[in-house]
């Protein structure tokens, strides 16, 4: 029964996803076809065989000894602070931002970074026949957040279609930042944070590939790599990523302050209404048929649908807040669903950052983008959608 709800949800995905195509006649199915055989594949062998479960164990392991070094440089800096509860979030979650930014610019500068992304986006595109860029981006959309990755292909901007820079929009949109990844995993099950990152790639060239299809010509397909970094020393490299990743950390506290303070006005004001009444209880309901065909129980489905609701309307690090006071009452089934749904940028917000930095890049795209940033949202959302269904498949 799970495997058929399984089957609908994803037909439900594609199907809306194709009712919002720009372009239905140049829709890239054998390429889908290929990804989502990917899809089940990647998860299949890290859920459901011994050297995949090792595999998560030794990467899950390295970043809790990586994040274990972000706390060394935490506690030297508040070095006989007693840490309460209220300041877990803020040493344990924020400061390990800044550390993970700060490997990722030197693993930048050294050139590790962008020659992999490439050589694994050339491979990709290979693979599954769609255009290098989106493709380089679409890895790219790995290892960095929403702004850094759609900076790392500004010199192509010129060569994208608006069908073109929907897709590399929605890659950015629907994958998570490498230098937060640390930070999720405080938060819920590292193992689904891991398996999160390859189905969410994949799942946004899907949905982004069936609504903005694109058709290009050789000429209008390079990838460059070159001064990707801007530091001009190793030293360089590590304060730009330390100061990268306290902005991250600054604007990541500014949101969760913004929204979680919001969430609570809006609930005094519909409990003031309507008494014992919530707005997660209400996105949870409105969510729970959808939830239901993604594989979690009857009986979790509000809870789950509120986590998830949460997340759309304000972003991932509010519903992840939530997450560990109401997952103890989930099964390991509705974990990898919730967690996997909950990692990624698919949220309102996002709107506004991935507009605003392509209108940084080029005022005139980043018009397109505030135009089908709605359509945007709803492609990323159905991405996450199909993510979380297939990690449900293997629990």
């Amino acid at each position: 029964m799970g495997i058929i709800l399984a089957i609908v949800a994803i037909a439900l995905v594609l199907g809306l996803a194709w009712l919002l195509s720009n372009d239905k006649k140049y829709i890239p199915f054998k390429g889908i076809g290929i990804m989502l055989v990917a899809q089940v594949i990647i998860t299949w062998f890290m859920f459901n065989t011994s050297i995949g479960e090792k595999i998560i164990l030794w990467i899950s392991d390295l970043f809790n000894k990586l994040i274990s070094f972000g706390r060394s440089g935490a506690e030297f800096v508040i070095g006989g602070i007693e840490i309460s509860g209220d300041q877990v979030f803020l040493f344990d979650v924020l400061m390990i931002i800044i550390f993970f930014a700060t490997i990722l610019s030197v693993l930048t500068y050294i050139r590790i970074l962008p020659i992999t992304i490439k050589y694994v986006g050339a491979v990709l595109s290979k693979i599954t026949g769609l255009p290098k860029i989106e493709s380089f981006n679409a890895v790219n959309s790995l290892f960095f957040g929403q702004s850094e990755a759609l900076l790392g292909i500004k010199s192509q901007f010129h060569r994208l279609t608006d069908n073109r820079l929907y897709i590399v929009s929605a890659s950015a949109m629907g994958s998570v930042s490498a230098s937060i990844v640390g930070a999720y995993m405080t938060m819920i099950p590292p193992q689904y944070v891991l398996v999160a990152l390859p189905l969410n790639m994949f799942s946004a060239l899907i949905v982004a590939s069936i609504i903005a299809p694109v058709k290009t010509e050789e000429e209008d397909d390079e990838v460059d790599v070159k001064d990707v970094s801007g530091a001009k020393s190793v030293f360089e490299a590590m304060a730009n990523g330390a100061l990268d990743g306290g902005k991250i950390a600054l604007i990541v506290a500014a949101m969760l302050i913004a929204f979680l303070a919001s969430l609570e006005l809006v609930n005094w004001i519909i409990g003031s209404i309507f008494t014992g009444v919530t707005l997660q209880q209400i996105l949870g309901y409105v969510l729970a048929p959808l939830v239901f065909l993604m594989g979690v129980p009857m009986d979790e489905v509000i809870n789950a649908g509120s986590l998830m609701g949460t997340k759309i309307i304000t972003n991932e690090f509010v519903a992840m807040s939530q997450y560990g006071d109401i997952s103890a009452q989930f099964s390991a089934k509705t974990k990898a669903i919730v967690s996997v749904f909950l990692t990624s940028f698919a949220n309102f917000s996002s709107i506004g950052i991935i507009a605003g930095t392509v209108a940084g890049i080029s005022s005139e795209k980043g018009r397109i983008v505030s135009r089908f940033g709605m359509k945007l949202l709803v492609g990323a959302t159905l991405a996450s959608v199909l993510s979380a269904t297939i990690a449900g498949l293997f629990v």
